[in-house]
């Protein structure tokens, strides 16, 4: 028998009226132990363990051994019903099921939640989103792709730093039609999801450059691949403003390293700044995969162009050209970052070492000229007021 998300609240409700027999306990000693942890919920638990078909009891047990003590005192046997039934049939249908092990289902395409955003019902609604942005795709990392071109257009959310907190669940980011980098992230990861997507969170306390944290979306095809939300490329994953940066992340500084976001338990929390007394959220150190621990500094320097509307107080979309001051046929031109991009995706360029530079931009009608020298630092910053 097939059940649907309404049958599951009806076999909740049956079962909700009689205490788990002994002969019910199918799980083993290591999801008993966690239903210790959930006090007066540990009956909603017992019940979604025993209401789960048999070929799901794997998924659930997992959710109950590896959730949140927090989550356990709290989320109800109907939610993580609906959860793992859905989770189980976006991976039946998608073309890809036959590639994704167990593993990366039950980790990355299973869970609720990412990191520590509110704990919202969003997997039926995602997938009535996503599902007709992904007909054809044929493997993971193409569903992502047209996920992050197509699904931030049609339900109308943008990057603003006037998102009520970093990390908002899907459903609230859209309904407010704004979030940052995190909340984008955690939105782009729950449409992947929906659709049968391994995805994750990944990101860094603070650059090496001191200029910020930051956090975008790691997807499985094949192996690990990364995007920024709402930042699609057309030229594929594993592209983005942030490449640089996240060259020169440090392993062994926990401030300055890259962490992807893990359901299961590792023993490393995931550090994040915005919530920086909790330590419940498991992650894995990725820092290799963006910077190889063998790094030597050569070939150009990066100079950064910000230009900024003092009066205002924000960024503004003006035409840079920076102009070599030694031999002024060599020109380099670009448009600097308004407000709906990332705080940190400042406009770049690469320039000789040991060169000095008349920076030229044109915003509202206006011109103004900066200089910049490329000594030994891997990277300048220059901002331009009006």
């Amino acid at each position: 028998m097939r059940f649907t998300a309404w049958a599951w609240m009806v076999v909740v409700g049956v079962v909700a009226s009689a205490p788990v027999r002994a002969a019910d306990a199918w799980w083993g000693k290591s999801v008993e132990s966690a239903l210790a942890a959930g006090g007066t919920n540990r009956a909603e638990l017992e019940r979604a363990l025993v209401a789960v078909p048999v070929p799901q009891r794997p998924s659930m047990a997992f959710l109950v051994e590896n959730m949140p003590d927090a989550d356990r005192t709290r989320l109800s046997a109907d939610f993580l019903l609906r959860n793992t039934a859905l989770a189980h049939e976006a991976l039946g249908k998608a073309p890809w099921k036959d590639r994704i092990s167990d593993e990366l289902f039950r980790n990355d395409i299973l869970p609720y939640a990412a990191v520590n955003e509110d704990r919202e019902d969003w997997r039926a609604h995602l997938r009535t989103l996503s599902l007709p942005l992904v007909e054809g795709c044929r493997t993971p990392g193409e569903a992502a792709r047209r996920l992050n071109e197509k699904l931030f257009p049609l339900v109308k959310v943008r990057y603003s730093t006037k998102r009520r907190k970093p990390d908002q669940g899907p459903l609230e980011t859209m309904s407010s039609g704004i979030a940052t980098c995190t909340g984008l992230s955690i939105l782009l990861i729950d449409a992947c999801r929906a659709v049968g997507v391994p995805a994750r969170l990944v990101g860094t306390p603070m650059w090496a450059n001191l200029r910020g944290n930051h956090t975008w979306v790691e997807v499985w095809d094949g192996d690990w691949h990364f995007a920024g939300a709402a930042e699609p490329d057309g030229a594929g994953l594993d592209r983005g403003w942030f490449v640089h940066d996240a060259s020169e992340a440090k392993r062994d500084e926990p401030k300055h390293a890259i962490y992807a976001s893990s359901f299961r338990r590792t023993g490393l929390p995931f550090p994040m700044v915005w919530a920086r007394e909790i330590d419940w959220v498991p992650a894995v150190n990725v820092t290799d995969r963006y910077a190889p621990p063998a790094k030597v500094a050569t070939g150009p320097g990066r100079l950064l162009v910000k230009v900024m509307d003092k009066k205002a107080k924000h960024r503004v979309i003006a035409n840079v050209r920076v102009i070599d001051a030694a031999d002024p046929t060599l020109v380099w031109t670009g448009t600097s970052r308004g407000e709906t991009a990332d705080l940190n995706d400042i406009l770049p360029f690469e320039l000789p070492r040991g060169r000095a530079f008349a920076i030229e931009t044109e915003w509202n009608g206006k011109k103004k000229t900066a200089r910049a020298t490329m000594r030994t630092n891997a990277q300048e910053l220059v901002v331009v007021e009006y």
